[in-house]
């Protein structure tokens, strides 16, 4: 059972879950990229002031409730702000981007840019003399030691379908394990609820639903299992399309394979520059107007920095009220 919620804790779970609350899972290599396997779990030990923490580069010797933390990705930053901390520093998906405008700007007015995700600043980093720094291998892994210089830092191995865990490791790191007990109780809650309101889980599995990407200068995405809006699918027990109900991290379709998309339901965001995608030429084509979720109307367009890179309680919680909106308006 969670343990009982602080002031902070309550505060912090409030922003991200609460429905009706207003407040970005991408491949390796591509743009803004935020899905992939499994993160490292941690366990810690030591008393007084500090605590070890394992993780995904060995272990890390923490502050027994840090303060003063920098994010380099986005999941870290999901958690920090998820439970109850304001960071001192963080990434955005590009240089001179703002923070993602999901969470709470309130929560980030005095959170420095450090660079972009995967190419921060050291010296940035440093000036802000950070007492925990949270990133994962697939973004800072050659950094590591440099970072570690700087201050204890904890990686995950990636982001993705793991971020629950990946969720655990932070908290832990940070000391705000029943936090991340409490934004687990509550996500949980509001399956369930979610779940009742489509209809139950039998009416839930027979829809099948997918998540596709339009991608300015690449090839259009369906998303598969092994990243977060998957987990998010799985997690709701929504059905999915044959082709994409498997394991990896995306299929690419080009405008002539549009019959690939077929669905109950489509979910779908735009990455950059919509002109210089495919959304055109596969929206305006015969291919995708034939689609059954296109002919029934249920094709809906979400927020790209959500779905995509707000990978942890709170995005997860927008998510699914967003679902809940879409396909249960007047359900539960």
């Amino acid at each position: 059972m969670p343990r009982p919620l602080s002031r902070r804790a309550a505060l912090g779970l409030a922003v991200g879950l609460a429905p009706g609350l207003a407040l970005a899972a991408c491949g390796p290599g591509s743009p803004a990229t935020g899905s992939g396997s499994a993160g490292s779990s941690g366990s810690s030990g030591g008393t007084g002031d500090t605590r070890t923490v394992r993780h995904a580069r060995g272990e890390s010797t923490v502050p027994a409730r840090a303060s003063r933390v920098v994010a380099l990705d986005t999941d870290a930053l999901d958690s920090v702000v998820t439970l109850g901390l304001s960071p001192v520093g963080a990434t955005t998906v590009t240089a001179g981007a703002a923070f993602p405008a999901y969470l709470p700007a309130e929560r980030l007015a005095g959170t420095k840019p450090v660079g972009a995700i995967g190419q921060p600043s050291l010296e940035t980093i440093a000036a802000l003399r950070p007492d925990l720094i949270l990133s994962n291998q697939v973004r800072d892994d050659k950094r590591y030691d440099e970072l570690s210089k700087i201050a204890p830092t904890v990686l995950s191995k990636t982001t993705g379908p793991a971020w629950k865990e990946n969720v655990r490791l932070h908290a832990e790191a940070l000391g705000r394990q029943a936090e991340a007990e409490a934004a687990d109780a509550a996500y949980r809650a509001k399956l369930r609820d979610l779940v009742t309101a489509l209809g139950g889980p039998a009416k839930a599995a027979a829809t099948r639903v997918e998540m596709a990407r339009f991608l300015a200068g690449a090839p259009t995405r369906l998303y598969l299992n092994d990243t977060f809006v998957g987990s998010l699918f799985k997690d709701l027990g929504l059905g999915r399309p044959a082709n994409q109900d498997k394991p990896g991290f995306s299929m690419e379709i080009s405008p002539e394979q549009v019959d690939q998309a077929a669905a109950d339901v489509i979910f779908y965001s735009v990455y950059g520059d919509a002109a210089k995608s495919d959304q055109g030429k596969i929206t305006d084509g015969a291919l995708w107007k034939n689609l059954d979720a296109v002919r029934s109307g249920r094709v809906f367009r979400v927020d790209d920095n959500v779905w995509m890179l707000g990978i942890g309680y709170t995005g997860a919680g927008l998510v699914l009220d967003e679902i809940r909106k879409d396909l249960a308006p007047t359900g539960g």
